[in-house]
């Protein structure tokens, strides 16, 4: 039976499951995470911002480089702010079985991004697909920096755009960092600047109905649940919905499962534990969420510099929904 989108897209041309550690554990990891993550705020602000910006499909050259956000999800984290704006989340693992985002802004700017956090080395490689991308993290481990300022990318950490940056008051840091996007780009430059590789279009052949889907990490879980009457996913993390929190609620129109390669990078946090690298450069298998239907599908970047593309079995180029875009890395076994 051939499924089709209730609208007609376009091709954008873009550049383990385990089981559940105990609860204790999970929010022992988070504290000393947070212990050897944090910097000292900024200057506060007052509460004045931009307003939201308009959604906007560019469709000629890049006005300037995508903003990518670390954003924090440990439990003390939510609601997070922003993520609702963002063109594509990237869902990561990080030390102790828990989970960081990496949100990319191309179309829209919001008024406000986090809890901000900091950087990992796998970030490097899974930017490098952008041109000279702004990155906004908390911080990083000392012997990362000098990487971080090597990339082609523009690193905005907070002790470089200190005005670009809030702490509030009524949430524990480090938990309680945000960016304030309009002060490190003047404007969103466009959807041409997403060069991710990703297609847009009308739904592949095929498929299986799939209203709900669980990815675990092993202190961490991500529930997408499709609404027919949104037409979009519903998120729940660790068992709870995604409250709106500064704007509205992400829901993505289309969810991939991406199963990659993780494995200890050579960077450590402050208690000696290896930060997981995701490595998002390569092939393997995936999952592609879109209209409440699965698609198993392959996905291949060749180099940093590409995109990724995602095909079905016969090679063919399998489409993403138009909207928000959520790819959760997990390991493959």
């Amino acid at each position: 039976m051939r499924h089709r989108t209730r609208r007609r897209g376009r091709t954008v041309r873009h550049g383990a499951r385990a089981g559940a550690v105990p609860v204790l554990l999970a929010a022992a990891v988070a504290a000393s995470l947070a212990a050897g993550c944090a910097a000292p705020p900024p200057a506060r602000e007052d509460d004045g911002r931009a307003p939201h910006l308009e959604r906007s499909h560019g469709t000629h050259g890049s006005a300037g480089p995508v903003l990518a956000v670390k954003v924090d999800n440990a439990p003390a984290a939510r609601p997070q702010k922003g993520l609702d704006a963002a063109d594509v989340v990237y869902v990561e693992p990080v030390e102790g079985g828990l989970s960081r985002f990496m949100a990319i802004y191309a179309t829209r700017l919001p008024e406000s991004v986090g809890p901000v956090r900091s950087a990992r080395e796998s970030d490097l490689e899974l930017l490098r697909q952008f041109d000279r991308p702004a990155l906004a993290f908390s911080g990083a481990q000392s012997k990362l920096l000098p990487l971080i300022d090597r990339a082609p990318l523009r690193p905005e950490p907070q002790d470089r755009a200190p005005d670009a940056y809030v702490r509030d008051d009524a949430r524990p840091a480090p938990h309680n960092l945000y960016l304030r996007p309009d002060r490190l780009l003047p404007s969103p430059p466009g959807a041409t600047a997403l060069t991710t590789g990703y297609r847009y279009g009308d739904a592949p052949e095929g498929g299986r109905a799939e209203p709900s889907r669980t990815v675990r990490y092993p202190a961490a879980s991500f529930t997408f649940t499709w609404s027919p009457s949104t037409g979009r996913w519903l998120i729940a993390m660790d068992g709870g919905p995604v409250p709106a929190a500064g704007g509205g609620r992400p829901e993505p129109a289309t969810v991939v499962v991406q199963h990659v390669k993780v494995r200890a990078s050579a960077f450590r946090d402050f208690l000696g534990n290896n930060s997981p690298y995701v490595e998002s450069v390569g092939s393997g298998e995936a999952e592609v969420l879109r209209d409440g239907r699965s698609y198993d599908v392959t996905w291949k970047r060749g180099a940093a510099e590409e995109g990724t593309v995602f095909t079905a079995e016969d090679g063919t180029p399998v489409n993403l929904a138009e909207g928000p875009v959520w790819v959760v890395f997990t390991r493959t076994y």
